[in-house]
């Protein structure tokens, strides 16, 4: 009995940790570069980027006009409404990615028709290494971009990379936020 208590307050305490890491990050900024070499010569961000700096920037206007066009999945929209208080988000994706340009307003949209809480979304870019801010692509072991990572608890549930096993990321993730209990 002794160990199971030592074993649950030492899962409490790593949980509440990562939960707090996390929410530390998001007063983190992004460092900017430009993806010199490359035709378009995109604007980077690496580290914690708000959805307002890709809805606002011009060097971002992919994010509007894919937005315009993008519709989920209805039962993703019900399962993310459903559990919107059970889970986090964390997404790594790069803004001169053209998978990430193309399935983050996807995202974006599924959690607004949700009513999915802001505060529990994490948007962390990465460079086109794949490295970010605090060695986060090693912790959560990042090699393709977007990786959508859902976390139930601080601990990480299931994950979706670029386009999953379907092609219907809003799918799969509505598939595993029904999951949680």
């Amino acid at each position: 009995m002794k160990h199971l208590i030592i074993i649950l307050m030492a899962t409490t305490f790593m949980t509440s940790c990562s939960v707090t890491s996390l929410k530390s990050l998001s007063k983190e900024n992004y460092t900017e570069s430009r993806d010199e070499g490359h035709e378009k010569n995109a604007k980077i961000l690496r580290g914690i980027i708000n959805r307002s700096t890709l809805e606002t920037d011009t060097a971002f206007n992919w994010f509007e006009q894919n937005y315009k066009f993008v519709q989920p999945n209805a039962d993703a929209i019900k399962a993310f409404e459903k559990n919107k208080d059970k889970f986090q988000v964390i997404i790594f994706g790069g803004t001169w990615c053209e998978d990430t340009q193309n399935l983050l307003p996807l995202f974006y949209k599924l959690t607004d028709k949700s009513n999915f809480p802001a505060n529990q979304i994490y948007l962390i870019g990465v460079d086109r290494e794949k490295t970010t801010i605090k060695n986060l692509h090693k912790k959560y072991a990042i090699t393709h971009v977007p990786t959508f990572i859902i976390l139930h608890n601080g601990k990480e549930i299931d994950r979706v990379v670029e386009y999953g096993k379907t092609g219907m990321i809003d799918k799969e993730l509505g598939e595993i936020v029904n999951k949680i209990q």
